[in-house]
């Protein structure tokens, strides 16, 4: 059975390309793949008109809705890989990922994923209006960061939670060990982000309306040697975010092999640890139930590597 996604545009939306209005309005779609929909009738205005071009300029407060047509069978198959789940009943999950397992299917990463093991789980229960490949993913995190995880069941609690997500309302907090200490020891990091025209596997700051708006707030929890322990609230929720706004301050994530630089001294611990991620922990998940519309907050508490990392930097 189709769903329909209703949307309104918003004001620092004008002049945008429909298609990327829509991405952003949706984010539990690709801009491809919303562009496909549109080339196939299925995105139309508040009087019903088709938007057949993807290029089509927006204005504020245009109404547009989306029909998603069901989800074609999954190519990833179940498998009853461990999952830590920290909240679940009839229309979602919170699941607490480890570093190093990836979110869903793609090249290089075909099974052993967390929607292989959430189809299990779940034995096929999930909302499927991610698309193929991606049945219940509502958001992500990288593959080596750990931390939490909202999944919904059901494409009404789907589509709710992505409201959320697109209007900025989801508490989101993350704890992060990065080179040096921050000056200012608190800040907000404000920075459009997009694809990086040298590296397609990596995100750049880009100049404001190329890209994704993106903000971070970040504050200093411990200083540390050479380095600190910080948290960071995201107020958007964009690929690479913190790694790529902490980079941009002298400041990158301990660890990270796309956008850090490790120091010196750094080194030996990393390799005595045996540490080869980015220290990075999505430590807090609040969003409203879409159901009951009870107001939920999860913790995850730090994972072993990332104290022993903060134990051998302590001062």
């Amino acid at each position: 059975m189709s769903t329909a996604v209703a949307v309104t545009v918003t004001p620092e939306m004008a002049g945008w390309r429909i298609d990327r209005a829509l991405a952003v309005l949706i984010p539990t779609m690709s801009r491809e793949r919303l562009k496909a929909l549109i080339g196939a009738g299925q995105v139309t205005g508040a009087n019903g008109a088709h938007q057949r071009d993807p290029a089509r300029k927006v204005a504020p407060g245009d109404a547009l809705t989306v029909v998603v047509p069901p989800a074609t069978t999954p190519d990833a198959v179940a498998q009853d890989i461990p999952l830590t789940i920290v909240f679940e009943d009839d229309h979602l999950l919170v699941v607490d990922k480890p570093a190093g397992l990836v979110v869903h299917p793609a090249a290089g990463n075909l099974d052993g994923t967390m929607v292989n093991a959430l189809l299990h789980h779940c034995a096929g229960r999930l909302s499927g209006i991610g698309g193929v490949a991606r049945p219940g993913i509502v958001h992500r995190i990288d593959k080596d960061t750990s931390g939490l995880l909202v999944v919904a069941k059901t494409d009404p609690a789907h589509e709710a939670l992505s409201r959320q997500f697109a209007a900025h309302t989801v508490e989101r907090r993350y704890t992060a060990v990065v080179g040096g200490q921050p000056l200012p020891a608190d800040g907000t990091i404000t920075g459009s982000l997009a694809r990086s025209s040298a590296n397609r596997q990596k995100m750049a700051i880009v100049a404001e309306g190329r890209g994704k708006h993106a903000v971070t707030h970040y504050r200093t929890v411990t200083p540390l040697a050479d380095a600190a322990k910080i948290e960071c609230r995201l107020e958007t929720g964009r690929t690479h975010q913190i790694r790529v706004h902490m980079a941009s301050i002298g400041h990158p994530l301990i660890g990270d092999p796309a956008y850090g630089r490790t120091l010196k001294p750094h080194r030996a611990v990393l390799s005595e640890l045996g540490f080869a991620r980015q220290a990075l922990h999505a430590a807090t998940l609040g969003f409203v139930h879409p159901v009951t519309q009870e107001k939920l907050s999860f913790h995850s508490d730090l994972p072993r590597d990332i104290v022993d990392l903060i134990g051998r930097l302590s001062l």
